[in-house]
């Protein structure tokens, strides 16, 4: 069946016009397609193949991913199980259902037919990856997401890994529907897209915070202007005024590089109503700040850390990158005045993704910044939840508690005012305790959840 199917290609392949054939577009136009099955029946016919109806249709179907797809990972690719495929060599293709990574019975047929399905998906994207430029991030025209890393880096030779995503992005609704985040949860979040608060969403890879960003944006207005900025373009918004920017990488002669931080401070003259970015990882997360201070509210992002704290720390270390010589405790201060809502989620080990911690930054009596959990979960392997809208104040026993932020030093001298010889008032700069999280005071938008009677 191979040798036939080897045979059967090669004569389709010279019936076909020359140049470009609109790879990964079979989901597209028809023409390519109905010319494909043309050809095949009539090489199928010149060489004498007699085949049962059902054998012609697979390797009619073959043919179609072959030429027009992404070969034998097309069958992968329209499994809706499937999230994510990992092809570490040609011999070796891992895919995961489930949260949980499985070995798959699909095999390459050699490391050219890998390097031929990268090349079907950077080709049209206008990218290059070679042993001089061994690794390249892409995505798929339906916003999956792509990374390859090519030898010498890899050892096992080309390695192509894809993160697939729903045709449909999850709903809030949904995502209550399949355990990732509770009822109250969901409306309290909601409230706060629609009042304009900017949102941080933090955790590991693969934990479900650009899931979690993309049904979060379903809560912002139809008439607004929403920016989109990304290093790989996934965020799939539904709202008609939405403009989404994708960075570039450096052609071959190291020119031409677009970065994230050059895209933010290009979408502030764009007169956006709410900038999302897909993840923060470098400098532009000073550009954030700045921004987020200067008026554009109600902005989403997400962030890779263990924990909201975690999260507060790797904002401040990526904006002292930036270069500009701010003193820590100016990064601090900027920090706590534009993050307003701090969502972290976790995977557990049966693969479940969900959110574990919902906190909101508050000011103590003193003034000082402090994060204020809203709801936590009593440990990262699904134990009860803990809503602490309803029980204020309560403390949890046990489970992972949130450390302060930042450790040493405090965050800003705390400033009391006490009266000199003179009967003035004069600031007295005292040395204050860390940030930390508190549950005691709800946020400014907190009286519309609590009137939300729980889900039976």
């Amino acid at each position: 069946m191979r040798e036939m199917y080897s045979l059967l290609k090669e004569r389709v392949k010279e019936r076909l016009p020359t140049g470009d054939l609109s790879p990964l577009s079979h989901h597209g136009s028809n023409g390519l397609r109905k010319a494909l099955l043309r050809a095949a029946r009539e090489a199928a016919w010149e060489e004498g193949l007699v085949l049962e109806a059902a054998e012609m249709q697979a390797l009619l179907a073959r043919l179609i991913d072959d030429v027009l797809g992404l070969g034998p990972l097309e069958p992968l690719m329209r499994d809706e199980s499937i999230t994510e495929i990992m092809v570490n060599g040609p011999r070796c293709v891992y895919v995961e259902r489930d949260g949980r990574i499985q070995p798959s019975e699909v095999i390459l047929e050699g490391e050219q037919e890998v390097y031929r399905i990268i090349d079907r998906i950077i080709g049209p994207l206008g990218l290059h990856v070679d042993e001089a430029s061994p690794y390249v991030d892409a995505r798929l025209p339906d916003g999956s997401r792509v990374n390859v890393v090519l030898p010498p880096l890899s050892l096992l030779g080309p390695v192509l890994t894809i993160r697939k995503f729903r045709r449909r992005p999850f709903t809030m609704e949904e995502l209550v529907d399949t355990g990732a985040m509770t009822f109250e949860q969901a409306e309290f979040l909601s409230r706060a897209v629609e009042e304009r608060k900017n949102v941080v969403i933090s955790g590991g890879t693969g934990t479900g915070k650009t899931t979690l960003l993309n049904a979060l944006s379903s809560r912002i207005g139809r008439d607004e202007r929403v920016i989109t900025l990304e290093d790989a373009a996934e965020l799939r918004l539904q709202q008609p005024h939405v403009i989404p920017l994708e960075t570039r990488p450096p052609n071959l002669e190291g020119k031409g590089e677009v970065t994230l931080r050059d895209l933010l401070r290009n979408a502030l003259r764009m007169r956006p109503d709410r900038i999302i970015i897909g993840e923060v990882r470098g400098a532009e997360a000073l550009d954030l700040l700045q921004a987020l201070n200067t008026g554009h509210r109600g902005s989403l992002t997400t962030v890779h850390a263990n924990s909201p704290v975690d999260a507060l720390s790797r904002l401040e270390t990526m904006a002292l990158t930036a270069g500009v010589g701010l003193p820590a405790h100016a990064v601090r201060e900027q920090i706590a005045q534009a993050v307003e809502v701090m969502v972290h989620m976790e995977r557990g080990a049966a693969g479940e993704r969900r959110v574990v911690e919902v906190a909101y930054m508050d000011r103590d009596h003193r003034s000082r910044p402090c994060l204020r959990r809203v709801f936590a979960a009593a440990d990262a392997e699904g134990g009860p939840e803990t809503n602490l809208v309803q029980a204020r104040g309560r403390q949890r026993d046990g489970g992972r508690r949130v450390d302060a932020w930042p450790p040493s030093p405090p965050a800003l001298p705390a400033v009391e005012h006490c009266q000199g010889e003179s009967g003035v008032e004069r600031p007295t700069a005292r040395r204050s305790r860390p940030w930390i999280t508190e549950s005691a005071s709800p946020p400014r938008f907190e009286a519309q959840v609590e009137e939300v009677a729980p889900r039976p």
